[in-house]
């Protein structure tokens, strides 16, 4: 891609491997009842209605049609209408949207940092966030009797903090749910906190070679085997080896796990964590725990800087699209990151990179040096500057 002819818009989009788009489009039937309306089309309104902070498909509209002499560097036929957008997030399946975000992160994971842990194991976090909706527009999102919500599940790799799991589901969906369905891979350690807990899906993962750290519930059924020797003067205050009952079931989990005893200082209070991995030492299953965290902050950037509170559409398939785009999106801004050799916050990047989506600079250098480079105009601008220029004569 020629830099000086494309703008910061068009070189981000060029990450995205249009073929494989292709596709998915195919395997998808994406292009079918949508009008004409292409799904290239439809995907780069919708990514830029995440950067742009555009709050509505007004603005959508109103702000791609600003920029038409602008929209063939991005492979848009033109700006979509509103109608038309609107009818193509209730119509276009938002499984296409879906595929391209596990597809972009094979390609973004490439350039995450390492480990920031000696083990060995892969560490994920796992949560969820409520996304709170009107009841009566969204009538779809079960939540309460009178909110609605949608809920938002992520599996966080701590290899460059990256979502590489995300479910859409209703509010009213228990987060346990989803844990139970995902299939992690052996040796890998999840870190959640205790409205996981589900002693059978523990027994299950710890036969599957999968390890977790979460917090024990208060009405745990523990029985304490073996007391582990604690280190004097530090947070740890206990480190036992025991077994539980199931609470529902009423029966004993033959499984044997562990349970570390912590003392928070900050909240003057103890915290019992509950774990299968007796070969790392206390103070690292309590430092686990509290990587934890990083999933909040994620929730936190991603309902700060892109429009995943306030939607354009009201269908369950227009909110799944909106969100399944944000992801992406994110996933292109820590792109920026791991490959810009300044340290970006990221409502800095997304603040100026929404203030220079259409101007014309090499994105690589501009994520080096924002301020600096000055702008190229591309050559149809500037042979329309001379005839405008000549026109005074």
């Amino acid at each position: 891609m020629n830099v000086s002819t494309s703008s910061l818009f068009s070189q981000l989009l060029s990450l995205i491997d249009r073929s494989r788009f292709a596709r998915l489009v195919k395997e998808t039937g994406s292009e079918r009842r949508t009008k004409g309306f292409a799904s290239w089309d439809h995907f780069v309104a919708m990514l830029f209605c995440q950067l742009a902070q555009a709050r509505s498909l007004r603005e959508i509209d109103a702000g791609l049609s600003s920029c038409e002499g602008k929209l063939r560097h991005l492979g848009m036929k033109g700006a979509p209408g509103r109608s038309t957008l609107s009818y193509a997030n209730a119509k276009r399946p938002a499984e296409l949207f879906e595929r391209l975000f596990h597809q972009l992160l094979g390609t973004v994971a490439l350039h995450a940092p390492g480990k920031r842990f000696r083990f060995k194991s892969k560490l994920y976090s796992l949560d969820s966030s409520v996304i709170e909706l009107c009841a009566t527009m969204f009538d779809w999102a079960k939540f309460r009797a009178t909110k609605g919500a949608a809920k938002l599940h992520l599996l966080l790799d701590h290899d460059g903090h990256l979502p590489c799991f995300a479910a859409i589901t209703e509010g009213k969906v228990a987060d346990v749910t989803i844990a139970q369905q995902l299939k992690l891979p052996k040796g890998s350690l999840v870190v959640m906190d205790r409205g996981y807990n589900d002693y059978r899906m523990f027994d299950r993962w710890t036969g599957e070679g999968v390890g977790f750290v979460t917090r024990l519930k208060k009405n745990a059924l523990w029985a304490s085997h073996e007391e582990r020797p604690v280190k004097p003067g530090g947070n740890v205050l206990r480190d036992d080896k025991g077994q539980f009952f199931d609470f529902d079931a009423s029966r004993r989990i033959n499984t044997p796990f562990r349970r570390v005893t912590v003392w928070i200082e900050e909240k003057g209070e103890k915290m019992e964590l509950l774990t299968n991995r007796f070969d790392l030492s206390a103070e690292t299953i309590a430092e686990i725990y509290r990587q934890r965290w990083q999933i909040e902050l994620f929730f936190k950037a991603i309902k700060q800087n892109l429009r995943i509170k306030t939607f354009v559409g009201t269908s369950a398939n227009a909110v799944r699209i909106q969100i399944w785009t944000a992801l992406i999106a994110m996933l292109l801004l820590k792109l920026l990151q791991f490959r810009s050799r300044i340290d970006w916050a990221l409502s800095n990047l997304v603040a100026l990179l929404r203030w220079n989506l259409f101007t014309h600079k090499d994105l690589w250098k501009w994520i080096d040096d924002p301020f600096l480079q000055p702008p190229d105009p591309p050559p149809d601008m500037m042979i329309q500057a001379e005839l405008d220029g000549m026109q005074t004569y």
